[in-house]
């Protein structure tokens, strides 16, 4: 069962950051998304995965961790305000320059005014 959990934590991790590297801004924000899904993941099997195990020690039994539990709900609305700024950001841009691609300049006044 580990292995598969840091499996697919692997794999959200290097499909979030080979998204991220792309030249738009949507796969820019999938990738971004995709990591923290990964470090959401990561976080939570911190915390070794126990099944049927209580979250609060109450008697000398194993328990699980509550800390990983409550560090991916505080991960999870970082990474939704997050998303929601870069979102903003995107469609700022968009609209600026009318392209999606994240590597290009926004036309300045003397180039505007330099054309024919």
């Amino acid at each position: 069962m580990e292995t598969l959990v840091a499996a697919a934590i692997g794999l959200m991790t290097a499909s979030g950051i080979y998204l991220m590297l792309r030249g738009q801004s949507f796969p820019v924000i999938i990738g971004l998304t995709f990591l923290s899904y990964a470090v959401n993941l990561f976080l939570f099997a911190m915390g070794r995965l126990a099944i049927d195990r209580p979250p609060i020690l109450t008697t000398p039994a194993p328990h699980a961790d509550p800390l990983p539990q409550a560090l991916v709900l505080t991960a999870i609305v970082i990474s939704f305000g997050m998303t929601a700024l870069i979102v903003v950001l995107a469609l700022r841009g968009y609209l600026e320059t009318g392209s999606d691609r994240v590597d290009e300049r926004a036309p300045t006044p003397e180039s505007e005014e330099a054309r024919p």
